[in-house]
Formats: structure tokens, sequence, C-alpha cells
């Protein structure tokens, strides 16, 4: 076992009330899931597989199929298969990136709201992703889109908040995130294995959204949570054996190094709203992205505006039909992130100061 003490690293604090059920309230909860009459035929049966959930959740089997990390781990006998398949995805990102001719860019919608569910209508971020992604096509690039509303829309789209293992200790946040799934604990189905290798891929991320109460929209506060690992986070779980606290906290004392798994990027920000709050989600959202030492395209990429300002919701879209300066914003935004991502390819583009290296760490 890791000598965490001789290395100096202090305990890991302990003292927080247990969230561990028995076996009657575990049972009743997953139990839930089978609410519709339809299911009562086969009581029987979901009878014996909430048995076999219990055994896991009971033995905190958070990851039943493992195989060897291998060589090139710290550990070569460290066992794993979910985080495995994960950074495999983003090795082969990575490489696409590296050789791709053509500048790839990831536009990520950030409203929940979609015609497929509750709202019973698309949403105004759609809209800018669809302007956006024809300039971005017109001028050749290859584009992908993350459209988050799938979240809430989609069957079995999750993604679970980070637990922030980086608060623990910098090397306890692996890249990408091995806490989940977690099939203990029923938390599968997690979306971030399919995301990260998008952001990696890409040469220029765009982000639209609208405002929600001040902040940013629920789902892109998760993605944006999960991806503290892509800053900082340890390419390498077999190093402190998984989630061995002790051995993290006595790595990051040695010194740790904070890769910075997504620098260089290229960025643009689009906020909009309907009263109040725009200028303050794109300052921090252009913020976090500096961040992670992701680089602005220039000041045309970054917009903070508002559609039909104090008019009713009911006819917001109208009101986005009838701004033509607006959807000319959003196209210039588009034009801005490209130039900026041809530029970079050519050896042309500078961002003063990138070079020079920060005295303070994460």
């Amino acid at each position: 076992m890791f000598d965490w003490l001789k290395r100096g690293a202090p305990e890991p604090r302990k003292g927080m009330p247990s969230p561990r059920l028995d076996e009657q309230a575990f049972k009743r909860r997953y139990g839930e899931q089978f609410n519709d009459p339809a299911f009562e035929p086969l009581a029987a049966d979901i009878d014996r597989i909430t048995e076999v959930a219990w055994q896991a959740y009971r033995d905190s089997r958070k990851s039943p199929r493992t195989r060897k990390a291998g060589h090139g781990f710290a550990d070569p006998d460290y066992d794993r298969v979910d985080w495995l398949e994960a950074r495999q995805a983003i090795e082969r990102a990575k490489r696409m990136n590296e050789r791709s001719k053509r500048r790839r860019v990831l536009i990520v919608n950030g409203s929940p709201r979609s015609e497929h569910t509750c709202p019973g209508e698309m949403s105004k971020s759609y809209r800018f992703v669809e302007i956006a992604r024809k300039i971005f096509k017109a001028g050749g690039a290859e584009v992908e889109i993350l459209d988050l509303s799938r979240l809430a829309a989609e069957y079995g789209r999750k993604i679970y908040p980070c637990k922030a293992c980086f608060s623990t200790a910098a090397a306890l946040c692996h890249w990408p995130c091995s806490c989940y799934p977690n099939h203990s604990l029923g938390q599968t189905q997690d979306w971030m294995n399919e995301i990260y290798p998008m952001w990696v891929a890409a040469h220029a991320v765009m982000i639209i959204t609208p405002v929600h109460w001040y902040q940013a929209t629920s789902p892109l506060k998760l993605m944006m949570d999960r991806l503290v690992c892509a800053d900082g986070g340890n390419p390498d779980p077999s190093s402190t054996h998984g989630k061995e606290a002790r051995e993290a906290k006595a790595l990051e004392l040695e010194g740790w190094d904070y890769p910075r798994h997504l620098a260089g990027r290229l960025f643009s920000v689009i906020v909009h709203g309907d009263t109040e709050g725009a200028e303050n989600v794109r300052r921090s959202l252009s913020d976090w992205l500096k961040s992670i030492e992701m680089v602005p395209a220039g000041p045309k990429a970054e917009l903070d505006r508002y559609t039909g300002y104090w008019k009713p919701y009911a006819t917001s879209h109208n009101e986005l039909d009838d701004d033509m300066d607006l959807q000319e914003e959003v196209r210039n935004a588009a034009r801005t992130l490209l130039a900026a991502a041809v530029a970079r390819k050519e050896g042309t583009f500078v961002a003063a100061g990138q070079s020079l290296t920060d005295p303070r760490q994460k």
C-alpha cells in the first residue's frame, strides 16, 4: 500500500453524516422506477433484479467489470474498464484535432428548452446555433453540435454533478472523470464520456446560451463543473489507485504540474436574455474559458444581448425574427471565431502573453 504518511500528506478530514440506505429503503427507492402498472406481471422478475441491485449497493461494486490498465500506467495492475474506454476516446479525439486539415468547431447549445418536451417550442439559443452553423459550414469548417437540451428531452441522457475531488487534491481529479459510472449507486448513462472527446477534437468552441436567474443554465453548469478535470486533472488514475484521497494528497504536495488538457483552443460566447443578467453570464463564461487556458477569438466573438426586452415571452421568437441586427451580430461572432481558427492554423494568430508562464497554478 502507498506509504502516504512518510510523504507528508495530511489525513483526509471526516465527519459528515452517512447517506447509506438500509435494505428496505434502498429497495423501496429502486422500485419506484417500475411504477407503471404495465410492470405488474413482471413483479417476481423485478424482485430478483432488485435483490441483485441491493447486493451491488451493499458491497459498493462501483465498477464490476474490470481489466488491467497495462503498460504505460503508474500501476499496470490497476483495474478499470469504463475509464480506459473513455481515455481511448479522448486519445482518438486528440489525434483528430492534431491531424485534421479542416478547422473543427464545436457549438454548444446551453438551453434546456425544446419543442420535444414540456415547453412545446424550440429555444432561441438553437436558432442562434443554426445561424452560426451556416457561417462555419460556408467557411469550410467541420461542425459538431452539442445540444444540451437533450438532457431534458431524451431518455437516459444525464450529466451527473461534479463531486469536487479536485478540492481534496488535484491528483484525485482524473482526466477523464472516473467518478462515473458508479453502478452500485445507479449512477449510469453519464453523458460526459461522450462530451469530453467533442471538446478535445475541436479547434474552436462557441457556447450559445440564455440567462437563467442571472446565471448559466443548469445543463451548461453541470457540463462546466465536470470539465474541471480538463484543467489540471490527473491523466493516470492508477497513480492514486482510484480514489485513494491520501495518495492523491501526497502526489499534489510533491509538486503537481496541473496539465491543461484544453489549452490553446479558441472560444466564442453568445449570451442572450429577456430582461437581466446577460452581461454577467457572458463575462463569467469568458472568464471560465480563459481560466482553463482557452483563448478568446476576439471582441466580436463575445456577445451579450436581449431579445424582446421586457416584452411578453409569448412573442419572443417574433422579436428575434425582426431583430436582423442581432442575427448579423451572431454571424459576425461566428466569422470572427472561424477567422481566428484559420489564422491559428496558418501561424498568424497572435494572442499577446499566451507564451508566458503563470506564476500561480490553480
